[in-house]
């Protein structure tokens, strides 16, 4: 970056429910830039909609911010030069500068009951005019405005929009954006309980922090406007704006939703996503790297990063994607970084279980929830329809002498560790019975598992142990003898 100003990105999040996993994806970018130009990332805690709070949200938000491998350098937990960093503590900061827009004649005072508003915004609606507050309350006397402060009658506070004047600014991605003020509504700057709005909390904060650039969601450009003219009424430069594209859902037909599944950053987490794969998913929705590349570690996107490269084109969220990187990290991890994943999502299996399912499975999974379904029969008992056992090229009889020399194969093992072993073993039971090997392991899988899709079947018989073995296949003999 050219500008010599120290760059100072920030993310704010409100602490009014789960994070949304295209908050990460931008406060990766806020991240990485900052980092890149050897600057400073701040998280300010918006907390301003007071209605809307969730409790113990503000501290989840942390938590999973930092779970997915990403930090900050000031912060309400940790602090910094331009403390506090949650918005409900600085209200007396807001004060100075509300006051100062009033008396330059930059804001006033609107006493207007939510009914007259209403009314207005229906009249407005049926003579398909453009929805904006119609200055009632703009040449009160101040004689006016004194009694009805006297008389505490409940108000907020506007910000006056100059007339008929066009509003131009160059955003980062998306080039040069030009806004009619007539356009624009008299914004509420300071609700009636007191307490600022996003619009004049963030940007008084965004200049007393020096933030030098905010990369945000562009559903936020109308609100640029705004923060531009009250920037210009009290003398500040303006950071300059990225306004990044929301994700849109895996059919592409609006924006990421939950009807695809949870979009919750914890849900993923929850779900068995590594937080390193994630970030390689999340770096290229919105961001190339200008060629082939897609596998990028948390470093080598903070060398690589460049707002030029942002997209303006709304990416799509795809989970197969996002499980294609996934199983990619997963494989590259060793045995030993891959028990604690096991164990947390196989709480029900041993430390001797879960290192024998770790090179069997760590080839056929791309999310550690995966586990738990490709692994329920070896810890519940199994059970199926009979005709799995009874498919094409298999009769009753053929299945059952599948199954009985099974059992006595299995009865005269005393150690099934050695699976090598094991599979001569079955491979010259069906050779001295000329049988087909695919229908008998059909049916062996289906009577051990009741599933016909599992993981290697012999190593697994170790895991269910000889006394489970043959009763799944006695089991498997009784269905059979109903028939």
């Amino acid at each position: 970056m050219s500008d010599t100003k120290t760059v100072r990105t920030r993310m704010a999040p409100s602490p009014t429910g789960e994070y949304h996993i295209g908050h990460i994806r931008t406060l990766l970018y806020n991240f990485a830039f900052a980092k890149q130009n050897n600057g400073q990332f701040v998280i300010r805690i918006e907390d301003t909609d007071q209605k809307r709070l969730v409790p113990g949200a503000m501290e989840r938000i942390l938590e999973v911010i930092k779970d997915y491998g990403l930090s900050w350098d000031e912060g309400p937990d940790i602090g910094g030069p331009y403390a506090p960093y949650v918005q409900t503590e600085r209200l007396e900061i807001y004060q100075k500068y509300i006051q100062e827009l009033i008396d330059k004649g930059a804001a006033y005072y609107c006493f207007c009951t939510s009914e007259r508003l209403e009314q207005m915004r229906e009249t407005q609606k049926a003579a398909h005019q453009l929805p904006k507050y119609d200055r009632h309350c703009l040449n009160l006397s101040q004689e006016e405005i004194q009694k009805n402060l006297d008389n505490k009658v409940p108000y907020v506070i506007r910000l006056k929009m100059p007339q008929n004047e066009t509003i131009v600014f160059e955003d980062l991605v998306r080039g040069q954006i030009k806004f009619n003020t007539n356009d624009v509504d008299d914004q509420v700057l300071v609700k009636s309980n007191g307490i600022p709005t996003y619009h004049l909390a963030a940007g008084v904060d965004d200049h007393l922090m020096q933030i030098s650039h905010v990369l945000r969601g562009d559903e936020w450009i109308s609100s640029v406007p705004k923060q531009f003219v009250m920037y210009r009424y009290l003398g500040w430069e303006m950071p300059k704006f990225a306004h990044l594209p929301v994700f849109l859902d895996p059919d592409g037909k609006g924006k990421m939703s939950k009807r695809h599944g949870t979009v919750s950053a914890r849900s993923f987490l929850d779900d068995g996503y590594l937080p390193d794969a994630l970030l390689n998913f999340l770096m290229l929705l919105g961001w190339n790297p200008g060629d082939e590349r897609e596998i990028f570690s948390l470093d080598d996107f903070i060398k690589e990063f460049k707002i030029e490269r942002l997209h303006t084109k709304q990416p799509i969220f795809d989970r197969k994607k996002l499980d294609y990187f996934n199983g990619l990290y997963i494989r590259q991890k060793t045995d030993q970084e891959l028990f604690p994943y096991f164990q947390k999502f196989l709480p029900q299996a041993s430390e001797s279980t879960i290192n024998i399912l770790i090179p069997l499975l760590k080839e056929r999974i791309t999310k550690f929830s995966d586990l738990i379904t490709i692994t329920k029969y070896l810890f519940e008992d199994v059970d199926y329809d009979i005709n799995l056992l009874l498919q094409k090229g298999v009769d009753k009889d053929l299945a059952t002498s599948f199954v009985q020399k099974s059992i006595e194969l299995i009865q005269s093992q005393e150690n099934f560790s050695d699976t090598t072993k094991l599979q001569e073993k079955f491979l010259n039971l069906i050779a001295e019975n000329s049988w087909h090997t695919g229908k008998f392991f059909m049916v062996f899988r289906i009577a051990l598992a009741g599933v016909p899709i599992t993981p290697p079947i012999l190593e697994t018989i170790q895991i269910i142990g000889k006394e489970k073995a043959i009763a799944r296949l006695q089991l498997a003999l009784s269905k059979l003898s109903s028939v």
